[in-house]
């Protein structure tokens, strides 16, 4: 989060002042020099109390402030210690009657549980304008930022940016790099139409299905929800006759991104069975479909969309719902409709 308001800090060509209660100056100076050195309009302030603040805004007259991070913020009008529920509030309210008052906007940098939610007052969300979520993984280099509250705009953009030395970096195709470049077909992967947002994305889904060595399966996702899987497996066995009971079943969406669209569900069981059957899936082949309990495919919204976004990575064909409603025409992209799990068993394990 700090490096990426660094990143705008320096970039913008408006006076920003900086804010930090959690780094010195020398720390700032050694990141900026990294990220951006030819800034000229970015100024730095390390101070936790809110009077000094904005005694120094004053003396400055900044176009952007950027606080990071509130939880580090004081008042003299709390005797609370920085950071509690108390000070939070009372701080965002100073800053929001500043913001207010001169018309300056103020950017807040907060600090989320492990839970994702915001540390302090929840009424903190309610007070701002916008909310951003930044989302990410160490492992991973791969960062998103979402906004869960708008007040300006939508609140289905999204920005995938990629970590690097010197900074963030957008990712303008984040398809592209989350599905991986194998030439050689291997069992257990299947590829996903997702949206995330506005955008739709191109995920891979890897699946390894094996026997059960320690009595009871065990059942583990990663990027995925583990009850939607339990549900898809129950599916499997009761409609498609597939013993997966006393099998161990591991599910990862690749990039370290999690997805909770469920236009993926065809693609999991896509790539359960081909990990099951040790048979490969085409390289060219994709899916867009949620499952229903009864074993059905159907249909998702946006399919035009997730047609398109296949076509243009070089898919061949797509597997959607027979009951999805679809607007195309001259596609080069074959599509394969389908209305039950049978089908499409028949179809890429034939």
């Amino acid at each position: 989060k700090s490096t990426l308001l660094l990143q705008i800090a320096l970039r913008l060509p408006y006076r920003t002042l900086y804010v930090s209660g959690e780094e010195s100056q020398k720390q700032i100076k050694m990141r900026a020099n990294r990220i951006f050195p030819d800034s000229s309009t970015c100024l730095i302030l390390t101070e936790t109390k809110t009077q000094q603040i904005f005694q120094q805004i004053e003396a400055t007259e900044p176009d952007i402030v950027v606080i990071d991070s509130i939880q580090t913020l004081h008042s003299d009008y709390i005797e609370s210690a920085a950071g509690s529920i108390s000070q939070i509030r009372e701080c965002t309210a100073e800053l929001i009657k500043f913001a207010k008052e001169t018309n300056t906007p103020v950017i807040l940098i907060g600090h989320i549980t492990k839970d994702g939610t915001l540390a302090g007052p929840k009424i903190l969300e309610h007070m701002v304008d916008t909310v951003l979520q930044f989302e990410g993984d160490r492992n991973y280099v791969y960062r998103i930022l979402r906004a869960l509250k708008n007040r300006f705009g939508s609140t289905a953009e999204l920005g995938i940016y990629e970590m690097q030395g010197g900074g963030l970096r957008q990712v303008n195709n984040p398809s592209e790099i989350l599905i991986s470049k194998n030439d050689e077909g291997l069992s257990g992967t299947a590829i996903a139409s997702t949206i995330e947002g506005m955008r739709p994305l191109m995920i891979e889904i890897q699946a390894l299905v094996s026997s059960a060595v320690y009595g009871t399966p065990q059942r583990s996702t990663t990027g995925y929800n583990a009850k939607r899987l339990n549900m898809l497996l129950a599916v499997l066995e009761k409609r498609a006759g597939f013993k997966l009971g006393a099998k161990d079943v591991f599910l990862n969406i690749t990039g370290g991104i999690s997805v909770d669209d469920p236009a993926i569900d065809l693609a999991v069981i896509a790539a359960i069975l081909s990990s099951n059957e040790d048979i490969a899936i085409d390289k060219g082949i994709c899916f867009a479909a949620e499952i229903g309990l009864a074993g059905e495919i159907r249909p998702v919204q946006r399919v035009d969309q997730r047609i398109l976004e296949a076509e243009k990575l070089g898919f061949t064909t797509i597997y959607v719902s027979k009951n999805n409603k679809i607007g195309l025409k001259n596609t080069v992209i074959t599509i394969q409709r389908v209305s039950r799990i049978e089908d499409v068993i028949n179809r890429l394990f034939e």
